[in-house]
């Protein structure tokens, strides 16, 4: 958000300084399930922080926001954390087969960066050896529907990523595309 200048410092911001939080925290927290979900919403926060003290030093960069997802895998569970993503589904507004064609399917109800405070959601879920893990922008799945996602990744886990991004290219591209595969 805030143009592509904007968009691109505020999403290198957020990467930067989530990541450098929960590595400078991380070994002194209990491995316990709500020290390290309060560890990710920490990292989020101080994230948001980053990116609006920036916009506000930087007449430019005015506006300036982003979404974030934050994955950590600890003992056998993964902790998503995350601003701004699919909240008209989460909430029960739309179905997930709504969203496809939803009108407001790309607005954003929270960003990162836009105000002081932000209120990270963080998920857990096990994670089992075998099983495959996907992270991946709106740009991806505005192109591809889930089954087609999912046809792609058992063909070829490994090369999914890549995979993933050209057929999304080739069917309009016209957000920007981001596909990781977590083994």
């Amino acid at each position: 958000m805030g143009g592509y200048k904007g968009g691109e410092i505020a999403s290198k911001l957020a990467i930067e300084s989530s990541k450098n939080y929960i590595i400078n925290n991380f070994d002194q927290i209990k491995k316990e399930r709500d020290q390290i979900i309060e560890l990710i919403k920490n990292a989020i926060e101080y994230a948001n922080m980053v990116v609006y003290e920036k916009s506000k030093e930087v007449p430019e960069l005015v506006g300036m926001g982003t979404t974030i997802d934050v994955c950590l895998i600890y003992s056998n569970r993964i902790y998503i954390g995350h601003i701004g993503v699919e909240q008209l589904v989460k909430e029960g507004n739309i179905t997930k087969e709504e969203a496809y064609n939803h009108p407001k399917k790309n607005m954003l109800t929270k960003a990162l960066g836009c105000t002081a405070f932000v209120e990270p959601t963080v998920l857990v879920k096990g994670f089992m050896k075998g099983d495959i893990l996907l992270m991946c922008t709106d740009g991806l799945t505005n192109m591809l529907k889930d089954d087609k996602i999912c046809e792609i990744i058992k063909q070829n886990s490994e090369q999914a990523s890549k995979e993933l991004v050209k057929k999304a290219n080739e069917q309009g591209g016209y957000d920007n595309i981001t596909a990781v595969i977590i083994l």
